[in-house]
Order: C-alpha cells, then sequence, then structure tokens
C-alpha cells in the first residue's frame, strides 16, 4: 500500500483546499494594503532610503488636533 493511498482515503483534501483559500485572500489583502493611496508618502520614502545619506527620515505620521 502507498502513502499516496493512505492519504486520499484519510479524507484529508479538504485542508489543502482551506490552506490554499486562505493563501489567496492573505495575498490580496496585502496586495490592496500595498498599493493604497493613503500610503504613497510611506512607500515613497522607503523606496528612497538607498540613496539617503544618513538623514532621519520619520515614518509617522503628523498628530491631528
Amino acid at each position: 500500500m502507498k502513502l499516496s493511498d493512505i492519504m486520499s482515503h484519510a479524507g484529508l483534501s479538504i485542508y489543502t483546499e482551506i490552506a490554499l483559500v486562505l493563501f489567496v485572500a492573505v495575498f490580496i489583502a496585502v496586495a490592496i494594503r500595498t498599493w493604497l493611496p493613503s500610503r504613497r508618502r510611506e512607500l515613497d520614502a522607503a523606496a528612497r532610503l538607498p540613496f539617503d545619506e544618513g538623514t532621519v527620515v520619520s515614518h509617522s505620521r503628523p498628530k491631528e488636533r
């Protein structure tokens, strides 16, 4: 008896489908969060970091009153 026979009769195929759905959901969430227009300033500052010559860049948002 092969391992693939044992696994196919164990009924564990639902776990692979759940894992695929979770992976796709997380991927879409990360992609949407990355390309939100509100994050443009932060991502532009991070993109310039390799060319920075030691200046300190604040990534925090200014406090609103």
